[in-house]
């Protein structure tokens, strides 16, 4: 017979109540169990949550890493940028300062002031000749041989005068030519004078007076091929060089002349698309500042009045 605990318990009114130990002990031997299965379960719910979390974190974690080393090696290729922009920075600002010192080398070639006041555009615009300004300008002063060249005779300057016999100053230069050799402009301009000039001993003479204030003269001619006030285009013929005047055998008197002033004419001979820079240093009597930022103008004006020739408003 299985051995039991039964306790009896008589209240105040003598009823007897009688409990079973052995199932009390069967019922806290469940709650203990059902508390202990709850107590794992929610142990087993807590580790899983935490270790998921641990998880998570660890995921982020990683994400974060990765993002750091990621901002890492963008902060290394800024840097790594801003060092190389840098070193461009400098180098350019080298390159300017070689730039400006060139422009300035070139504006005292053709005797331009630098102004403060004018930025670098504007002094490389200034200066800047493209070939059309070229070609304007060795279409308009005189440039070349107005003769095939064999050489000079006489050069400019101070001389005994091969006629005269006296010291004197000859404002051109005496070409070498035979005699009715032909004469050509050596730049556009219209006639002044074309015929024959007694007081000057030149005999007969072609006076072409060019744009910006220079003049050609030819002289000693045996014949005069143009009238004044006729226009000549450079390489027009002109004249026969001969020997009429005060003269001791035939040649060419050639002169180039600033606003009167006779300036050397073998620089001009000799100046042209090759050496085109050469004049601005070799001849110092003439203002090329003005002159170039002149023509520099009226190139502007020009493409500024075909802008609005070409504009919609224009053409209705």
């Amino acid at each position: 017979m299985r051995e039991h605990i039964t306790i009896t318990i008589t209240d105040a009114h003598n009823d007897l109540k009688q409990y079973n130990l052995n199932k009390v002990v069967k019922k806290i031997a469940l709650y203990a169990a059902l508390f202990l299965l709850f107590f794992i379960l929610v142990l087993m719910g807590s580790i899983l949550y935490l270790n998921n979390s641990v998880k998570e974190s660890e995921a982020k974690k990683a994400e974060i890493d990765k993002a750091f080393t990621l901002l890492q090696m963008k902060n290394r290729e800024l840097h790594s940028s801003i060092d190389q922009t840098q070193k461009e920075l400098n180098q350019k600002q080298n390159e300017l300062y070689e730039v400006s010192n060139s422009l300035a080398e070139i504006e005292a070639l053709i005797g331009l002031k630098p102004s403060k006041k004018l930025t670098l555009t504007q002094r490389v615009d200034l200066t800047k000749l493209t070939s059309e300004n070229i070609a304007v300008m060795l279409e308009f002063i005189p440039n070349g041989s107005p003769v095939e060249y064999k050489g000079i005779t006489s050069k400019y300057g101070w001389r005994m005068h091969p006629t005269l016999k006296k010291k004197e100053y000859h404002p051109g230069i005496d070409m070498r030519a035979k005699y009715a050799t032909p004469v050509y402009a050596t730049a556009d301009g219209v006639v002044e004078y074309a015929g024959y000039h007694k007081r000057s001993g030149y005999g007969n003479l072609v006076i072409i007076d060019h744009n910006f204030g220079f003049k050609t003269y030819f002289g000693h001619l045996s014949k005069v091929k143009v009238k004044a006030g006729e226009f000549v285009r450079k390489g027009d013929l002109v004249a026969l060089s001969g020997n009429s005047g005060l003269s001791n055998g035939p040649h060419l008197h050639y002169e180039v002349r600033f606003i009167s002033r006779p300036l050397n004419p073998y620089k001009f001979i000799k100046w042209g698309v090759d050496n085109f820079n050469e004049i601005f240093q070799k001849e110092k009597n003439v203002p090329w500042q003005s002159l170039i930022a002149t023509i520099l103008k009226i190139k502007i004006l020009k493409n500024h009045k075909q802008a609005q020739q070409s504009s919609p408003s224009a053409q209705k």
